[in-house]
């Protein structure tokens, strides 16, 4: 035992299906804390979207306490019908090898009966340790993207026949939306999955922009969006998400919408566009590229093998 662990007031974990304010603040300042030294965050958006709100179905907090202090903290999203549950955890920095992280794993790997799968942000080594000490394997690997923006330098978008764009008009526009997002992403659960709910808690944030939310509309249907989004403090564009209705996929509507986000972006005078795309999809990542982005960083996710 090291003199840091045995000064360390004795180790808590409490499992809540929903959060107070107070204990939402604390963890978002906790999260904040572990960007601000890690240079990311250790939680996604996702992840911090459902600390506030109340209960959401399939998921729970694990909130890690060491005397009065919050050092701790995981999330465990139970709503796939097929994958394993999902985790994301973090550790105040302050607090960090004094064995909080194995306890947080351990205890996702108990509340999820062993079937899990987990997110290494940034893919740091400490993470990938905790993950190999937890026995868990790598799976998937999301790629960040990154490539500069300048107003000639961003490609020209050309619409396939027929197609038109606007955007996106909120409350208007939701159902559609949700539809096409659906089906473009039914391989894809984490993105295919939005309700109402998910899209109106993005619509709440403060990046959120509808001048920056492209449809493309074929016979006055919505056949695919690009949804972008700017991240102000790190002056970043971010091509959000990208998606085209299956039966609209293959003419060369993706890199269009691509194109229109990216020149959005520029003309706001952002410096760098941003995106993920998981390392697998060869095509996707041809795409973008050619589109000029070479890869960030990567994001591991790790999972159980039962």
């Amino acid at each position: 035992m090291t003199d840091a662990s045995a000064r360390e007031p004795a180790r808590h974990i409490e499992i809540l299906d929903a959060l107070t304010p107070a204990q939402a603040d604390a963890v978002l300042g906790l999260l904040a804390d572990a960007a601000s030294s890690d240079g990311m965050q250790a939680v996604s958006e996702q992840g911090r979207l459902q600390l506030r709100g109340g209960h959401r179905e399939g998921v729970r907090h694990f909130l890690l306490t060491a005397g009065d202090d919050i050092v701790g903290y995981a999330q465990l999203e139970d709503t796939d019908p097929v994958e394993a549950p999902a985790a994301e955890l973090v550790v105040h920095p302050s607090r960090r090898g004094r064995g909080h992280g194995r306890a947080l794993g351990d205890a996702l790997l108990a509340a999820s009966g062993r079937r899990l799968r987990m997110w290494a942000h940034g893919g740091k080594p400490a993470a990938r340790h905790l993950a190999q000490v937890l026995g868990l394997t790598l799976f998937r690997e999301l790629r960040q993207m990154r490539r500069p923006l300048t107003p000639d330098d961003t490609p020209e978008p050309y619409m396939p026949a027929g197609v038109s764009f606007r955007t996106y008009l909120p409350g208007k526009d939701d159902a559609a939306w949700l539809a096409v997002n659906a089906a473009a992403f039914a391989h894809h659960p984490e993105q295919g999955g939005m309700t109402q709910r998910d899209l109106d808690d993005r619509k709440a944030e403060p990046w959120f922009d509808p001048k920056g939310f492209f449809l493309a509309e074929r016979g006055g249907e919505l056949i695919g969006f690009h949804w972008t989004k700017v991240h102000a403090e790190e002056r970043l564009g971010e091509v959000y998400v990208v998606g085209i209705r299956p039966d609209a996929q293959g003419g060369g509507l993706g890199k269009a919408l691509t194109a229109i986000g990216l020149r959005h972006l520029a003309a706001e005078g952002l410096p760098t566009a941003m995106l993920y795309v998981d390392a697998d999809n060869e095509a996707a990542v041809g795409v973008y590229e050619g589109l000029g982005f070479t890869t960030h960083e990567t994001d591991l996710m790790y999972r159980t093998e039962l």
